[in-house]
């Protein structure tokens, strides 16, 4: 009976994703009705979860990185500062952190994501604990005829 109970635990703690997300992804503060993102790119395998923001000069605005599951990230080897913005599982903000320059280690052990955002845009948004935020498709740009 081990197998089984080796196996439930396994799935337990394996990412739940209810839905596909491919980029680009928007994230609105539904508590304080705010945009986010309007260009986060998931990160949901093990290969970009590893790679995260590194080799990047820098995020453009409305750009971030969703990686998924995490509950921790370090910033060694960036060149750039960000703003953290950690979830859990139902995308209530359980943490954020502002400006995390180069060489920095975050975590926050309630989280099942986080939101590696442009720095400057906790505050722009006045994100903070206890918000939720909703992540789903960026609508569809429209180009000028």
């Amino acid at each position: 009976m081990t197998h089984g109970f080796w196996d439930g635990l396994k799935q337990w703690f394996s990412p739940r994703p209810s839905v596909t997300y491919k980029a680009p992804l928007r994230v609105l503060n539904l508590t304080r009705g705010t945009v986010l993102a309007t260009q986060m790119e998931p990160s949901h395998t093990g290969a970009t979860r590893r790679k995260g923001l590194l080799g990047r000069d820098g995020l453009m605005p409305g750009g971030g990185l969703w990686i998924a599951p995490c509950e921790s990230v370090h910033t060694f080897f960036m060149r750039f500062a960000i703003d953290l913005v950690y979830l859990d599982r139902e995308n209530q903000i359980k943490k954020v952190r502002s400006s995390v320059g180069p060489w920095r280690m975050s975590a926050c052990f309630e989280a099942h994501s986080v939101l590696e955002l442009p720095a400057g845009t906790v505050s722009t948004t006045r994100t903070e604990p206890g918000d939720t935020v909703e992540i789903g498709p960026a609508p569809a740009q429209s180009s000028a005829a």
